[in-house]
């Protein structure tokens, strides 16, 4: 199996983590199997679509291999009958969704650092991809997104895409690359969720005054 094909293989099994995750959020909601399917794939496409969007980088995706539009259907599907017979915790759906993330992060910076050849782009849009999926589901879904709360989200995808970026530099190939990247969001990701590490909060002098005073 060569580059292209463990490549093809984990951007499918990305699509079909991130639809189970979207999945569990439209079941939260107790929607109906539309609404599970339909969030599934907003969640498992959403990311990818707006990269390749703003990449302008041809047909999107999904359009150009309806293959993953099946990926994601089918993960939905699964998961829709997957509940009704096991229980699936609510840290489920977020070790699905770090799954996702990581995933998507390493493969969205792949293909825009080939594209672009820019570094600063090649991040971004390596971040984009992990994390716009997962924000429109927390918004159809009426939640406060994952990447506006406290704890780590956003961070351990720049992290993995900074990664990326710097091994591709040294010359490593692709594979590792992609591997070692989303490895390293994926750990910082799974930390947070079992720590609940998070990122300083914006805090005025009058909130710590006023915290203080609380305290005596």
């Amino acid at each position: 199996m060569g580059p292209a094909q463990i490549i093809y293989g984990l951007d499918l099994f990305g699509v079909a983590v991130f639809a189970v995750s979207g999945s569990l959020a439209a079941g939260r909601k107790r929607m109906d199997i539309f609404g599970v399917i339909v969030l599934g794939l907003v969640t498992a496409l959403g990311g990818g679509t707006l990269r390749d969007t703003l990449l302008d980088s041809g047909p999107v995706f999904w359009v150009d291999d309806p293959v993953y539009l099946l990926a994601g259907v089918a993960a939905s599907l699964l998961t829709f009958i997957a509940v009704r017979v096991i229980s699936i915790p609510w840290r489920g759906l977020l070790i699905s969704d770090a799954f996702g993330l990581a995933l998507f992060m390493a493969i969205g910076t792949a293909k825009a650092l080939a594209i672009t050849n820019a570094a600063s782009v090649a991040i971004i849009m390596g971040v984009m991809t992990g994390v716009a999926g997962g924000m429109i589901r927390d918004v159809l879904s009426a939640e406060v997104p994952l990447i506006l709360r406290k704890e780590i989200y956003a961070t351990a995808a720049l992290c993995g895409s900074l990664a990326y970026v710097i091994m591709n530099g040294m010359g490593l190939p692709d594979i590792p690359c992609l591997v070692l990247s989303a490895a390293v969001t994926l750990s910082i990701r799974l930390a947070a969720i079992q720590w609940g590490f998070s990122l300083p909060v914006f805090k005025s002098k009058d909130d710590l005054e006023r915290i203080g005073s609380d305290d005596t």
